[in-house]
């Protein structure tokens, strides 16, 4: 059995961070076992399905590497939905229902008022059928036998058919609803695991029985915990929390697949630099009941970690040409995005300006516009500068320092001195210590 699992987004908007941990999980379990992960784009809503938003999928899709085996598209399979569904109607397991809208609502409440689940009753055989009512279809559950299964997430299902109401599967005007194509789908796709949120238990219960009338063995299914966000509640932001937002707030790939690999899971969020580890280690028996919870600041310490991890190589074509890999390997620990890169070339090849001295620190810096221009710039110059300073004015600590890193920097943090000093250019860095 090759294991195959598909993402199934509707393409009536654009992928938010839940839709992506979806997509994600399906990606790592079929990578883990040499399988295949499939896009099928679930545009029977022809309506409110936009192509910009197929294109935006795969553009997402392809920026978090999450590669593809193949494509579907449901509006190209109505031929095949129909077939099926023809075999459905012969065999007696969908039938055509012909209570209007509000009469399904009336009934409802009545039931409610009553203390009863509002499930559909069905009408006796050979009832009488209204002139001019067009119908819509629902799929008969067998109610002689309870379904089960066993989430690799939730563990033993049990439900009992007979509290269940029929599902609708085809609207009056013949369009599709969710369950039934996917279902023909997933079999003739051959997908072998569903990885979805936890807010289709039900619809799996109905489904399975679907699988079975088509004479197919349903997959195995894991529904997960849905996503929350920090503050505990959930996050309208999360629903509108879209793959170019976060790439224009400079959020690496790697650091969103990184953070949505392991939330809700007992395994810790670590700053990795390829999915390797991810795909290693995805096992959905580690997955909790629990809401995950999406922090946003988390996404962002993260993404600032595996950024001190990463080789310039992997970003140098996002870079300023004057940033070479000696100069990134020295800035990379205090970048937040690797925008922030640039910011550093003037500090590294001018113009800069180095902001006014503290009179107290004058001594130290005409020290040190004094010592530098004998130093060997190529044999480690900031401990020979530091330490000539030192011996010239007793400075010392931060009073030797700080005053050093700001007439070349600007700043009162940043990288190792020891490491950055060096890309500096000797005449630029006398002339920043006399200037300041």
């Amino acid at each position: 059995m090759t294991v195959t699992t598909r993402f199934a987004p509707s393409p009536t908007g654009i992928l938010h961070v839940g839709n992506v941990r979806t997509a994600l999980h399906n990606w790592l379990w079929a990578r883990k076992h040499g399988g295949r992960f499939l896009l099928r784009i679930d545009d029977t809503d022809l309506e409110r399905s936009r192509e910009e938003y197929v294109g935006g999928i795969r553009a997402d899709l392809a920026w978090l590497g999450l590669d593809i085996d193949g494509e579907e598209r449901q509006s190209a399979r109505f031929a095949l939905y129909e077939a099926e569904f023809e075999k459905l109607k012969a065999a007696g397991r969908v039938y055509a229902c012909h209570e209007t809208p509000e009469e399904l609502d009336i009934r409802r409440k009545v039931l409610l008022s009553r203390g009863l689940p509002p499930v559909y009753e069905r009408k006796p055989e050979g009832a009488p059928v209204p002139e001019g009512v067009v119908p819509h279809w629902r799929f008969r559950l067998d109610h002689d036998a309870p379904i089960e299964w066993t989430d690799m997430v939730r563990g033993p299902q049990h439900f009992e058919p007979k509290t269940m109401s029929d599902p609708v599967v085809r609207r009056a005007d013949g369009s599709w609803l969710y369950l039934l194509p996917s279902v023909i789908d997933d079999i003739d796709m051959g997908v072998t695991h569903v990885v979805r949120g936890e807010d289709h238990v039900s619809n799996t219960a109905a489904q399975i029985q679907m699988f079975e009338a088509l004479g197919a063995k349903p997959p195995a299914f894991a529904h997960e915990a849905l996503l929350v966000g920090a503050e505990g509640k959930l996050s309208k932001r999360l629903g509108s929390l879209g793959m170019a937002g976060l790439r224009g707030e400079g959020i690496e790939p790697i650091a969103l697949v990184a953070l949505l690999a392991r939330l809700g899971t007992s395994d810790p969020v670590e700053p990795v630099t390829s999915p390797v580890p991810l795909i290693e280690s995805i096992d959905f028996a580690r997955f909790g009941r629990a809401p995950a919870r999406f922090d946003e600041g988390e996404l962002a310490l993260l993404n600032q970690k595996i950024l001190h991890h990463t080789d310039h190589a992997a970003v140098a074509d996002r870079l300023p040409a004057a940033i070479t890999e000696a100069r990134w390997n020295a800035i990379r620990p205090n970048l937040m995005t690797v925008a922030e890169a640039a910011d550093w070339v003037p500090v590294f090849d001018g113009p800069f300006s180095p902001p006014p001295a503290e009179a107290a620190d004058g001594v130290v810096l005409d020290a040190a516009a004094a010592a530098a221009p004998a130093i060997d710039w190529a044999n480690d110059p900031w401990h020979a500068l530091t330490g000539a300073v030192k011996e010239a004015t007793g400075a010392k600590g931060r009073a030797l320092f700080l005053p050093l890193r700001r007439a070349l920097t600007g700043r009162d943090h940043g990288p190792d001195m020891a490491e950055l000093l060096p890309l500096i250019d000797k005449d630029m860095a006398v002339a920043r210590f006399s200037a300041a």
